[in-house]
């Protein structure tokens, strides 16, 4: 056995470094949004400027999903992350200070290198606690935060912005940053694959191309009647050419980023696509339906962005919050695609009851339903998914399963947007006075979660991730006659 499998670790301080990198990371993904319009009218530029450079922070951090983790694996994750998180920094100092939308749009490109920060930290998680229920514990803890940290962060993002201006909202970035930064070189011990290989930029280029121009064609499309279609389709075209050509390319190297066996097993491409469809049928109808529905004067609950926020996307991140680590837990009993799978269908129950809710004045009912779908989405489909891509990513390349997995839920974002506003806006009519886009849209949204409900059920179980719940363990908390999973059992 390795130095490293035989060190003992501070769990509690690795867990707070690696906490603290994921809420300096969704800092940056979620605190912004409602400053956006500050952001507007303090650089004196347009509305679909200030888009643009949320876009380029999402789009950036997909694109740095597809090869950092395996960046890692190869030099070093703590490495990684500890950079990954100095770029963050550095980018929230540089939004900060600056004077024009341009300037703003670079920092928000630098800040997307944080992209892959939560499946890295899964990942190094997974190194150093292999008790499977003590693993799902944590993991719920570092994944729940990804779906906002209790709705604290939008709040506080509009009231920087409103109080002190959007800099503010960056320094507080910033700082948090800096303090992340510091806690992953103090308490985070270095890891890397058991597998020595060469890191393969050859595949990365023609693999980034190929995501990219995808995610720029779902964003342009998202825009409906105002998209430039002829645009969307010639960046299909690109991004099937980029992936042929990506194809090609780990057909023939010898130290592949992906290697092509593995994208064709239904440990992969299973996963992937349940990933993909339950983004794209949840994230718009909650993230855009819904808070819609509640500032609706005519047809919904006429609230204010502010009040909204209260009775939609906070109780949905904190549910998310607290639910989080129980399904994580229970997960090391269960097994992570049945708890998932129970996830996704209180998702679609979830939606279901949102239908009677669109057209009635019952404000309990649009917190209720906020409240069923962050525990069900946000604290145990979301949770269980990003497990899964840690738990089923093989020996050989640990990293990969992770990173591909972050670049399917951002891709389910923005095809969310995309397909489910376009069905909203095909169903609603034209005077604009009925319930029928909500209809529509949530509609969509329930469709889409039955086929990646019944997706899910092609995803193998992880070998050696769980454990029947009388499994004994040692003083370490490692459980006795089993052996390490298959990513523990890939690192020294």
């Amino acid at each position: 056995m390795s130095e490293i499998t035989q060190r003992r670790v501070n769990v509690t301080a690795l867990m707070t470094a690696l906490l603290a990198a994921c809420m300096a990371f969704q800092l940056n993904a979620s605190m912004l949004s409602p400053a956006l319009v500050t952001v507007e009218k303090e650089l004196n530029t347009t509305s679909a400027a200030v888009a643009l450079t949320q876009t380029a922070f999402f789009t950036s951090a997909a694109l740095f999903c597809l090869f950092l983790p395996r960046l890692g694996d190869i030099i070093g994750r703590k490495k990684v992350l500890g950079g990954m998180i100095l770029a963050l920094t550095i980018g929230s100092v540089v939004a900060a200070l600056a004077q024009s939308i341009e300037v703003l749009f670079l920092a928000r490109l630098i800040q997307g290198v944080a992209g892959p920060t939560i499946a890295l930290s899964l990942i190094m998680l997974r190194v150093e606690v292999r008790e499977p229920k003590r693993y799902g514990t944590l993991l719920g803890v570092l994944t729940a935060v990804n779906g906002g940290i209790a709705g604290v962060d939008a709040i506080a993002g509009g009231y920087l912005a409103q109080n002190h201006g959007f800099a503010s909202v960056f320094w507080v970035m910033a700082i948090a940053g800096a303090i992340a930064c510091t806690l992953v070189i103090v308490a985070v011990p270095e890891s890397v694959s058991m597998v020595k290989e060469k890191m393969d930029w050859v595949g990365v280029v023609p693999l980034v191309i190929s995501v990219g121009t995808l995610l720029t064609a779902f964003n342009e499309a998202g825009k409906l009647a105002a998209a430039n279609w002829p645009l969307v389709g010639g960046l299909i075209v690109v991004a099937v050419v980029a992936f042929a050509a990506f194809w090609k390319v780990e057909n023939r190297t010898a130290h592949p980023l992906i290697a092509t066996y593995l994208l064709k097993q239904r440990s992969t491409w299973a996963l992937l696509l349940t990933t993909l469809l339950t983004m794209t049928g949840v994230f718009a109808v909650m993230n855009g339906i819904l808070p819609a529905l509640a500032q609706d004067g005519v047809v919904g609950f006429g609230m204010g962005a502010e009040v909204s926020a209260w009775w939609t996307l906070t109780p949905y991140a904190l549910a998310g919050l607290v639910i989080g680590p129980f399904a994580g837990r229970l997960a090391g009993s269960w097994g992570y695609a049945k708890v998932m799978r129970i996830g996704t269908i209180g998702s679609v129950i979830a939606l279901a009851l949102m239908l009677p809710v669109i057209g009635s004045d019952s404000r309990l009912g649009l917190l209720a339903v906020s409240i069923l779908i962050g525990i069900t989405y946000a604290g145990i489909s979301n949770v269980m998914l990003s497990g899964l891509g840690v738990m089923l990513s093989p020996k050989e390349n640990p990293g990969f399963l992770p990173g591909l997995n972050a670049g399917a839920f951002n891709l389910g974002a923005g095809l969310s947007f995309a397909v489910i506003y376009a069905v909203q806006t095909a169903t609603t009519t034209p005077d604009g006075t009925g319930t029928e886009g909500y209809t529509g849209g949530v509609t969509a949204g329930l469709v889409i979660l039955l086929l990646a409900l019944a997706v899910s059920f092609l995803i193998p179980k992880p070998a050696d991730a769980e454990t029947v719940a009388d499994a004994q363990t040692d003083d370490a908390g490692n459980q006795l006659g089993a052996e390490p999973v298959q990513a523990a059992a890939a690192l020294h």
